[in-house]
């Protein structure tokens, strides 16, 4: 397979992130102009509202506080992935995806005027104090969030490494909203985890889709070969409350096990952001089985990613229904060091279907499950080995396939208390498996 480089800062991140923005790879022009009359009557309105502020406000506002609220008001009203970044707002989310920054690890949005998180980064402060996607802040320590802007929350949420910020929080199943102290750290985000499930199947984790997580993805899997001993029966790719990111990632990440066709295709008003991706030839692990493991934290970038192998048929999507960002941001740089974040396209599966407002279905739906060893009841079953007097069957290694066995027991036990939908996903690869093997 063969990495493209981009030329367009191409977001598609599950949403404005709150600690953490991500950017692209690349700047896309708008080369497309449509003649349009000058709407005369409603730039004399805005004129008229300037002068009143300008003249009759309480306090004097300077003009470029005027000109910038009004920017930001134009594309705050557009919808919720649109927005006007100052210098510093434009500083921060090109740091973001170095992998690299301060704050609480939670990718956020807003939704009925409270901050909403779309999902806690792995490794941060926000995820080991137990925020989970889905929670609504409605505090910061005392401070009410209703009524402030996403960005006014970001700057609350940011701040110097070591203090403490209390979020007050609303959780669907609690009858009541509770508090989380959570303390800020600079934060340095490993896009790619991977280890190995038992001897012969890998697994593969994308927190976040970064400019370089492609070349880490190809790194894990070979090192996941090597350590299996040079072959790899099946892997799982885990998308689960992975936000999205850079457009460019998700697409060298779906070349990665696919050999050919569509990935992912954009539509939009302006030539520029009609845009086609298709794979090249060669699959990291060569046609192995796969499962992807998806949820409603997976969003944008890792929808592209979900729906292209599930549209060719590469991999069995499974957990549970994704977030539902199909629409693309464009980062337009302008004076000053601002920039604007436009919404410019949506994006489509290789089969033509808009995952915007409906996400991804997994083919075999998994829900998030606890599981509990079941207590020994004081009636217990009776096998041979239980009766007085039992023949032994004359195996000399009898005791330690036993306790062997009962040790690869324990593990698997411990995979589905820990995790029940990678449990299920390795069951399945190891089924996926064995019909491979039968079909040969």
């Amino acid at each position: 397979m063969k990495f493209r480089s981009q030329h367009l800062i191409i977001l598609t991140s599950g949403v404005v992130m709150g600690l953490l923005l991500s950017v692209g790879s690349g700047v896309m022009a708008t080369k497309e102009t449509k003649s349009t009359s000058i709407p005369l009557e409603a730039l004399r309105s805005f004129t008229d509202a300037y002068a009143r502020i300008k003249n009759d406000y309480v306090e004097e506002v300077d003009d470029k506080t005027l000109l910038e609220n009004a920017i930001r008001g134009m594309l705050t009203g557009l919808d919720p992935h649109s927005s006007y970044l100052n210098a510093a707002e434009f500083k921060d989310l090109q740091i973001g995806t170095t992998g690299e920054f301060g704050g609480l690890g939670i990718e956020v949005g807003m939704e009925s005027g409270f901050v909403k998180v779309i999902s806690p980064i792995d490794d941060t402060p926000a995820q080991r104090a137990g925020v989970q996607a889905g929670d609504l802040i409605i505090r910061l320590d005392e401070k009410p969030v209703k009524g402030m802007t996403l960005n006014d929350a970001v700057k609350i949420m940011r701040g110097k490494p070591g203090s403490v910020l209390t979020l007050t929080i609303l959780r669907d199943g609690e009858d009541a909203p509770f508090k989380i102290a959570i303390t800020r750290a600079v934060i340095q985000v490993k896009s790619v985890k991977s280890k190995l499930l038992g001897k012969d199947y890998g697994y593969v984790r994308i927190t976040q889709f970064q400019t370089h997580t492609a070349e880490s993805l190809v790194d894990a899997v070979k090192k996941l070969t090597k350590d299996a001993g040079g072959k790899l029966k099946g892997l799982v790719l885990d998308l689960r409350n992975n936000p999205g990111g850079v457009l460019g990632a998700s697409v060298e990440v779906s070349d990665a096990f696919l050999e050919s066709g569509l990935i992912v295709y954009t539509e939009g008003r302006v030539q520029d952001s009609r845009l086609r991706f298709s794979a090249k030839s060669g699959d990291v692990i060569n046609g192995a089985p796969m499962v992807v493991l998806i949820n409603g934290g997976s969003a944008s970038a890792s929808e592209i990613v979900s729906g292209a192998l599930q549209d060719h048929g590469r991999a069995i999507i499974m957990g549970t229904k994704s977030f539902g960002k199909g629409s693309v941001q464009t980062i337009m740089p302008a004076r000053g060091g601002s920039a604007v974040k436009l919404t410019t396209a949506r994006y489509f599966t290789p089969k033509g279907r808009s995952i915007q407002a409906k996400g991804i279905t997994p083919d075999i739906e998994v829900e998030r499950a606890k599981i509990s060893r079941k207590k020994k009841g004081s009636v217990a079953s009776i096998k041979e080995k239980d009766l007085a007097r039992h023949l032994s069957n004359g195996n000399k290694d009898d005791k330690k396939t036993k306790k062997s066995q009962d040790n690869k027991n324990n593990k698997k036990g411990n995979l589905a208390e820990k995790d029940y939908q990678l449990f299920e996903a390795l069951n399945l690869l190891k089924g996926l498996s064995i019909a491979r093997q039968i079909s040969k």
